[in-house]
């Protein structure tokens, strides 16, 4: 594939700006803090920062429920600190995406305001305003993802209106076409401010069926599941005219060079690849989130890849994201020694990898008392363990007190490990999972088929997924054991010699493969094929 730009090549690194660094010791992270911050990020070896949201909020689901699209929230400072970032972060040769948050607002913007204040208000159709059903109450079964109905009744007005999240996050109606004007004019203030790009929040989300008509029960329920998944949401998401809406968000970022649109949507490979576009139109990166949601075994990671690949409409670029903000850490799903085997898988499978802060430290999701719980997700369905507070604690920066994030109180507890597992610690262990990290950054960054090379996947037994990246004459084996005990690979090719170069192990290194080699448990090698 010709003309790669920096997001097809680099990295992308999640910052969640409440818990990065604290500048103020308020007890939450800010721009300051990031932009402290910004020498480790370029020492780890990324290329774009993702900047979750920053704006004005009642922050009722911290951040995710804007009241003014243009602005920045006290919290986290002023414009001008945010302008002072991006420059840093483009001194230094990186990149700065930002969250759009285009599905819904918070109540308390002023168009809401606007539009709840009658039927008759110019902004009423901003939003999804319908009448009871037939019989009374709310006009059809969908849910919202934060459990109960999806519909709130106003009193004042007489009618219901629609909300995929909390009540306090109204959806906003995309079918009209002065809510896209809008929209695109605050996607135009912020490219023209020197941002490279959005990350597109619940993108799957934009259109909702125009006759609202009932979701499906889903027969594969059950009990212990989000009540958000008693229906299948046919007709609440993923609807065929949101390809016209993202289409159009890209022609905006289009007029600009080398910006990058990254789509947030939860939904099966073959749903999913269609937010490329047909002629690769729409979103440049639909976030893939398989490593998140699979089974944690190599038959099931390797048919993923497979499929995957398989699926992109031709031309497209693929990405792997390990962890967000929304999900529990890569370390305790799968535990530290596999964290470093899929440390290695993302950063060498084909496509752009996504990484979330404090992954590249091992960090693992902290036990929050339920005094300390702060998100509404867990809040509203206590006992499912659906709360996303484990994933969202504070950065792990040194071994003094709150671990460097803060001389306040922290807005969440940090995690009780902090003064062995943090970032001055790591740097100078040369075994520890920043070195590691760092190590394996720099050697896909300098070896153009690690990062934009063909992928093969090779035929293996048992737990070991083992592939090549080539690009020209160069050649690499990647070999992971995604199980716990001692494997051995068997490969076709009995010509085979490598010579591993990075390795999990690091006794491993410099030494030589053929076509037949054990790998212990938890470990993985980057060999280089003679």
């Amino acid at each position: 594939m010709g003309n790669l730009l920096w997001w097809h090549t680099g990295v992308i690194y999640q910052v969640y700006p409440r818990s990065f660094m604290d500048s103020d010791g308020d007890g939450v992270g800010d721009l300051n803090g990031v932009r402290q911050r910004l020498d480790y990020l370029q020492d780890l070896g990324v290329t774009g920062i993702w900047l979750s949201p920053v704006n004005p909020s009642p922050m009722v689901d911290f951040g995710y429920d804007i009241s003014d699209y243009r602005a920045i929230h006290p919290l986290f400072g002023t414009m001008k600190d945010f302008d002072r970032l991006l420059k840093e972060v483009h001194r230094r040769g990186m990149k700065l995406i930002t969250d759009l948050v285009p599905n819904h607002t918070s109540e308390a913007h002023p168009w809401f305001l606007e539009s709840r204040s009658s039927r008759a208000n110019p902004k009423r159709d901003w939003y999804l305003w319908y009448d009871p059903a037939p019989g009374g109450g709310p006009p059809n079964n969908w849910l919202s993802a934060f459990g109960g109905s999806g519909w709130e009744w106003d009193e004042a007005t007489g009618q219901y209106y629609f909300h995929s999240y909390l009540k306090e996050q109204p959806d906003l109606n995309w079918r009209n076409p002065a809510v896209q004007e809008e929209m695109h004019d605050i996607m135009r203030f912020w490219l023209d401010r020197g941002v490279d790009g959005f990350r597109v929040d619940v993108m799957w989300h934009l259109i909702k069926d125009e006759r609202l008509r009932d979701n499906p029960p889903n027969p594969d329920y059950k009990p212990g599941m989000s009540p958000y998944f008693r229906y299948r949401p046919n007709y609440s998401v993923d609807q065929p005219e949101v390809h016209g809406i993202v289409a159009a968000m890209r022609k905006i970022l289009d007029g600009y060079p080398e910006r990058v649109l990254i789509g947030e949507i939860y939904l099966p490979v073959k749903s999913l690849v269609s937010y490329y576009g047909r002629n690769n139109d729409e979103a440049h990166l639909p976030f893939n989130f398989q490593l998140i949601t699979l089974p944690w075994d190599a038959a099931s990671i390797g048919a993923a890849v497979d499929q995957y690949e398989g699926a992109l409409p031709e031309g497209a670029w693929p990405n792997w994201v390990l962890g967000n903000h929304d999900r529990s850490r890569i370390a305790s799903r799968v535990g530290i020694r596999q964290a470093k085997i899929a440390a290695l898988l993302l950063l060498t499978l084909r496509g752009t990898p996504t990484l979330y802060y404090g992954d590249e430290l091992g960090m693992t999701d902290v036990v929050i008392p339920p005094s300390k719980v702060q998100d509404p997700h867990e809040k509203n369905i206590p006992g499912l363990g659906l709360g996303r507070d484990p994933e969202r604690t504070p950065m792990l920066w040194n071994a003094e007190k709150n671990a460097g994030f803060t001389t306040g109180t922290p807005w969440l507890p940090v995690g009780r490990t902090y003064r062995r597992i943090n970032a001055g610690v790591q740097a100078t262990d040369d075994t520890s999972m920043l070195c590691f990290y760092k190590r394996l950054i720099r050697l896909r960054n300098a070896q153009p088929a690690l990062h934009s090379g063909s992928f093969r996947r090779l035929d293996t037994e048992g737990t070991a997924l083992v592939y090549v990246r080539r690009q020209g004459n160069a050649r690499w084996l990647i070999a992971l054991n995604l199980g716990t005990r001692r494997t051995t690979v068997r490969l076709a090719d009995p010509a085979l010699r490598a010579t591993v170069v990075l390795g999990t192990h690091s006794d491993a290194e410099g030494k030589q493969l053929t076509h037949r080699f054990r790998l212990r448990g938890s470990e993985g090698m980057v060999a280089r094929l003679h």
